[in-house]
């Protein structure tokens, strides 16, 4: 069975640990180093049991205790070799054993659990999400995600869990406090996903039997959880689908904590 637990979700640092038995992976890991141990350790999860950390983009909220943390616990980082490129110097020095890098659009494994990473719209070198296969279970995971790009709910078809970013309440983002030129920025194709957009990813995949849910990566200035989690129910109600019947969703929370 394939667990997802959220240490950190949103712009000011994203961590999440995906499981399966023995085997634990975290993706991203956006906070400082010291951060990320305490969290893990509060959880119950020993930090020196994580195989792996794949990352998602190199912007800083995905990436800044991931090397401290390989360095301190000899954890090998996974990335494609653009992502590596661009986010090298972040890091620091990292062993040479300990730099994986992966294809985009092609699977790997990592002890117990199945990887393919795919291709995101964001504004970063390759960007990609993951989904994860363990014990006949598939689990996706995608954040920065500027549209819904065609081929994306060929990405999301047979999951049993889906997360996915719910960034902005689009009214919420235009009367905000960003400057103009953040705001162009965030509701780019290449920027982050609204409330509205989650809605419509949710929608199709309990359409086709996906049942449980996470929305992430909300912004801490043009989101709440209440509205994220009501525009998605929303979107599934004005188009039959009752989601307090069979579904689970949640929003995960900025902080763990």
């Amino acid at each position: 069975m394939i667990t997802i637990k959220s240490l950190y979700s949103g712009s000011s640092g994203n961590a999440v640990l995906i499981k399966n038995g023995s085997t634990s992976l975290l993706v991203d890991a956006g906070l400082s180093g010291i951060t990320i141990l305490s969290a893990l350790k509060e959880i119950g999860e020993d930090p020196k049991s994580i195989a792996a950390i794949l990352i998602t983009h190199e912007h800083s909220d995905h990436i800044q205790g991931a090397g401290i943390m390989s360095r301190k616990l000899d954890i090998p980082v996974y990335a494609n070799a653009k992502t590596w490129d661009a986010m090298s110097y972040t890091l620091g020095n990292v062993a040479l054993k300990n730099i994986k890098t992966f294809k985009t659009g092609k699977d790997f494994e990592i002890e117990s659990i199945g990887i393919k990473p795919f291709k995101t719209p964001h504004d970063a070198v390759e960007s990609v999400g993951y989904s994860f296969f363990a014990d006949g279970e598939k689990v996706t995971m995608a954040t920065d995600l500027g549209h819904v790009f065609d081929g994306f709910f060929d990405e999301i078809r047979d999951c049993n869990t889906v997360l996915i970013e719910a960034n902005h309440d689009v009214e919420m983002l235009r009367t905000g406090p960003y400057p103009w030129p953040l705001k162009k920025r965030v509701m780019s194709e290449v920027g982050h996903l609204s409330n509205e957009c989650a809605g419509e990813v949710v929608l199709h995949a309990a359409q086709n039997g996906c049942e449980n849910f996470l929305l992430g990566h909300l912004s801490r200035d043009n989101n709440f959880p209440e509205l994220a989690h009501l525009t998605v129910c929303n979107a599934l109600r004005e188009n039959g689908v009752d989601p307090d019947k069979d579904l689970n969703i949640s929003v995960l929370k900025r902080y763990m904590r």
